[in-house]
């Protein structure tokens, strides 16, 4: 064969092509897009996977990441939340984890770059928490309370699609009249 010919070293070089091109593709299947569907199995922190995270949505905020929301009650009554922004990997996947506080009106809004179902998990979380799934039009679609080191699945799946998940303390949407079907002001994102 003309193989038998080529001298080792030649083979070698004439190998290495194909194997940087292998090894990028496995390192381009790494880095996409995961999701976060239940179906897939891939729960998540008190974030989701890293799923959109990887994908970049400019949000304006406050110097330190937060931005102020409101939610609209049905009767009209508006709840304000002093929301940290988790819109990037790290962000979403360190979520509220290893935390042993959070203040009172405060929370961590995630931005995902298209609405889906949502799973969340409470690894390393030590706060117990409520969440609200909410759709791209901004209205609550769901909302679960979760338990501090909860990661057993199934995690806290949303009812409905969301493009966003809001995490405040456990109660504070239930205090506040907070229900699925409220709308929330959501900054330019």
């Amino acid at each position: 064969m003309l193989n038998e010919k080529i001298r080792p070293e030649m083979r070698t070089s004439a190998a290495f092509p194909a194997l940087l091109f292998a090894l990028l593709l496995l390192v381009a299947g790494c880095g996409g897009e995961e999701s976060t569907a239940p179906e897939e199995n891939e729960p998540a922190t008190t974030s989701t996977a890293p799923d959109e995270a990887t994908q970049s949505t400019a949000v304006p905020s406050a110097s330190d990441g937060s931005t102020t929301l409101a939610i609209i009650n049905s009767d009209g009554t508006r709840t304000e939340v002093e929301a940290e922004i988790a819109d990037e990997a790290a962000e979403q996947q360190r979520g509220l984890m290893e935390r042993t506080e959070l203040a009172e009106n405060a929370g961590m809004l995630f931005v995902f770059e298209r609405e889906q179902t949502r799973s969340f998990w409470m690894r390393n979380t030590l706060i117990p928490l409520s969440i609200a799934y909410i759709d791209s039009e901004g209205r609550i679609v769901d909302i679960q309370d979760m338990e501090p080191l909860d990661d057993v699945p199934p995690n806290y799946v949303s009812a409905e699609p969301a493009r966003y998940a809001l995490e405040v303390n456990q109660g504070f949407f239930a205090e506040r009249g907070v229900e699925v079907g409220n709308e929330v002001e959501l900054p330019d994102l």
